[in-house]
């Protein structure tokens, strides 16, 4: 078979209402990103002409502005799954434009394959390289690209020149089988390869190629400030306390980071941690200051789904191939989410939260549980499989108005269950072994803002008794307060006396 090379135009010609697109990428990260724009542009020509015009957008988690905000501003999205992180595309799932199933990312392949949403008609996947026996090598991420090229009809390439085929050999790319044939993933060091370096997929599939020079569409992250900087050091503080307690192994053991600010910052504060030995990474990203620290011996591997990099640190990657290509490995979703890894390996998990009760339990998504922020992500993947799961966030926002820490969350993704350790930057709320009411003690003393003390307090003692006390009709008081007069140090605990 030889290559065929067409446009992004008559690529998106063969996309067609009512189909489900599986794209590559998780985060910005190996997303395509012309021939979404194309798709876009066909959907606003088939509105204007009175026809419809609508896909279901399947990925490996969030993706570009250019295929998730494109797409939705091109009104040409019926169905988003698993996990997005776009302006545009967030008000328009609010709005109830968007059908939008937030999953938990390891799951999202095995749910494709077993057939819940729908079949798979076309795959756009970005790759450095592509050879005409149909071996297909992705760029910066894993995501979901071996499930999607194997179940879709017809496959197109966008062959980014931007991204260094330097990246051929990074991956590991492996597929479970379905249930009842699943065998053990392989997997008992982060380091371990038990895919191959591409994805084969039959070349007659493959439709057409189309080239491009696009880098990703990488966020930056403000630098940490004040409060950041405690938090990552509270971190760092803990994990060192519990190393000379023992009740970490003395090695250390493999780290999981969610993405962000306080993500970078608490990355950085082990860095700097003499303390914290060198340690390895199984993660679901990988950003900037992972990349110094492995540059600075701090960081021995890390095996991730993605290189959510800016672009000044990703050309800092291929300029170092030689030193880089045994310091990382690029996975699919499923195999870095993976459960029954993440349980094996050990994993101490870091992930944030939006607010969290003060029974442990967390809201990682949806603002005052109703309008949806970006999704779950991996971080329940990780965080109920954890050695030891932690969840981080400022005790307060919008200028003290909101507090982090209430009486109950007002949407649950993380159960007290799931959940050992709460970390502001006021102090570490250490919930193992603690019954309910010694948890909110511990909380409320270690983690709340001193605005919101009494307050918390005042409503445990309102709660009453019970194995986990609560006065329903004043559980969600605070957020009432802040629908009502804007700040939840509003909240009258009289208005629901008895």
């Amino acid at each position: 078979m030889s290559l065929k090379f067409i446009t992004a135009e008559e690529a998106a010609s063969y996309v067609k209402d009512g189909d489900n697109v599986g794209f590559s990428g998780f985060t910005p990260a190996g997303s395509p990103k012309v021939i979404p724009a194309a798709i876009a542009e066909k959907a606003k020509a088939e509105h204007e002409k009175g026809n419809p015009f609508k896909i279901g957008v399947l990925t490996g988690a969030s993706s570009g502005d250019s295929l998730d905000g494109t797409l939705t501003r091109a009104n040409a999205i019926k169905f988003r799954a698993p996990y997005q992180t776009n302006k545009s595309m967030r008000a328009a799932i609010n709005l109830g434009e968007i059908d939008y199933q937030d999953l938990h990312l390891s799951e999202m392949a095995q749910q494709v394959r077993y057939g819940f949403l729908g079949k798979v008609n076309v795959a756009v996947i970005e790759a450095c390289e592509v050879t005409e026996d149909g071996k297909i090598y992705p760029t910066t991420a894993g995501g979901n690209v071996p499930t999607f090229c194997r179940l879709a009809d017809k496959v197109f390439i966008e062959l980014n020149s931007h991204h260094s085929k330097g990246l051929m050999g990074m991956h590991d790319m492996y597929e479970p089988a379905d249930p009842p044939y699943r065998r053990e993933i392989g997997v008992y060091k982060p380091s371990d390869r038990i895919g191959l370096p591409y994805v084969q997929v039959d070349p007659s599939k493959i439709v057409g190629i189309v080239k491009t020079n696009v880098p990703d569409e990488a966020r930056g992250f403000d630098p940490a400030d004040e409060i950041t900087t405690q938090i990552g050091a509270n971190v760092a503080a803990f994990l060192s306390k519990e190393l000379k307690a023992g009740r970490i192994p003395s090695t250390f053991l493999p780290l999981q980071s969610g993405v962000g600010n306080i993500a970078n910052a608490v990355l950085g504060a082990l860095g700097r941690d003499q303390d914290v030995p060198a340690f390895e990474m199984y993660t679901e990203v990988i950003q900037d200051s992972v990349i110094d620290l492995m540059l600075n011996g701090r960081i021995k591997f890390g095996s991730c789904c993605s290189l959510s990099l800016t672009d000044e640190s990703l050309q800092k990657v291929y300029n170092n191939m030689d030193f880089f290509k045994d310091k990382m490995v690029i996975r699919p979703a499923e195999i870095s989410n993976n459960p029954e890894v993440v349980r094996r390996l050990g994993l101490i998990t870091i992930n944030t939260a939006i607010e969290v009760d003060i029974y442990g339990n967390v809201n990682s998504t949806h603002i005052g549980g109703t309008k949806m922020m970006n999704g779950i992500g991996g971080s329940g993947d990780f965080t109920r499989n954890a050695y030891m799961s932690i969840f981080t966030c400022p005790s307060v926002a919008k200028g003290g108005k909101i507090s982090a820490i209430v009486p109950m969350v007002s949407h649950c993704d993380h159960s007290e269950h799931s959940v050992n350790v709460i970390i502001t930057e006021l102090g570490v709320a250490d919930l193992r072994g603690k019954s309910p009411i010694q948890r909110a003690q511990t909380i409320i003393e270690n983690c709340v803002h001193p605005d919101y003390q009494q307050l918390l307090w005042d409503y445990l003692k309102l709660a009453g008794s019970g194995q986990t006390p609560h006065r329903i009709e004043a559980a969600l008081a605070f957020h009432a307060a802040l629908d009502e007069k804007g700040d939840m140090r509003t909240v009258n605990w009289a208005d629901y006396q008895r």
